[in-house]
């Protein structure tokens, strides 16, 4: 899952990545401010912006328009020390409100875990399949499957968004630090890795292309 955070410092990310991790493969984006996150989400998919009010109503709800106009499935989350404005934030878009807890990353990531929840698991059980994404490890009726690296990822972040087609690009944005320089064939070659040692164990293919959309996890 790739987040953009708008309003924080350094190492409040950090701190806040780390928390994040427990539930998600992630990556966390940081942009100073409203104006500064353009350049982020102008070319870059986002599940998730989590950012500090800063008291500008107009270029706030401006901003969200054009997020969710991109992505509709987008979650906005906004941290506010000042609970009177909770109705406001939730009338021009925002999905959850978060008052008083700016400080605390743990408290956060854990609300940031209630609203993604259905992106959210540690271990992915179909059938014989089991997924850990905790200790990356893939078994098959008790064989051992081996996949390292943005193999492993990609065939995580597609199993945990099972029968959802998903393009390379969107693919590359959530799994890649700089996706811009990352070219699609470099998915091409993963995904065919995943398939060869998939299909050497299961005898069947679990990752299915989608004609001029991108692929899909079907069990």
């Amino acid at each position: 899952m790739r987040i953009l955070a708008i309003g924080f410092s350094d190492d409040y990310i950090k701190r806040l990545e780390k928390e994040l991790e427990k539930y998600f493969i992630c990556i966390v984006d940081n942009a100073k401010n409203l104006y500064d996150a353009t350049n982020f989400t102008d070319f870059r998919h986002y599940e998730l912006v989590i950012m500090v009010d800063e008291g500008v109503r107009f270029s706030l709800e401006r901003y969200i328009n054009e997020i969710k106009k991109k992505k509709n499935e987008t979650k906005i989350i906004i941290l506010t020390d000042d609970a009177k404005q909770q109705a406001t934030l939730f009338s021009i878009g925002c999905d959850d409100v978060i008052c008083n807890h700016c400080g605390e990353p743990d408290l956060i990531a854990a609300r940031v875990l209630a609203n993604m929840r259905q992106l959210f698991g540690t271990k992915i059980d179909v059938g014989k399949l089991v997924i850990d994404i905790v200790n990356k490890k893939i078994k098959y009726d008790e064989k051992i499957v081996s996949l390292n690296g943005k193999t492993f990822d990609i065939l995580a972040y597609l199993a945990l968004r099972k029968q959802r087609v998903f393009s390379k690009d969107e693919i590359i944005n959530a799994l890649w630090e700089e996706p811009e320089y990352v070219s699609d064939n470099t998915v091409e070659v993963a995904i065919n890795q995943i398939r060869k040692r998939l299909k050497s164990i299961l005898g069947f293919q679990v990752i299915h292309t989608v004609r001029r959309r991108g692929y899909k996890f079907s069990y």
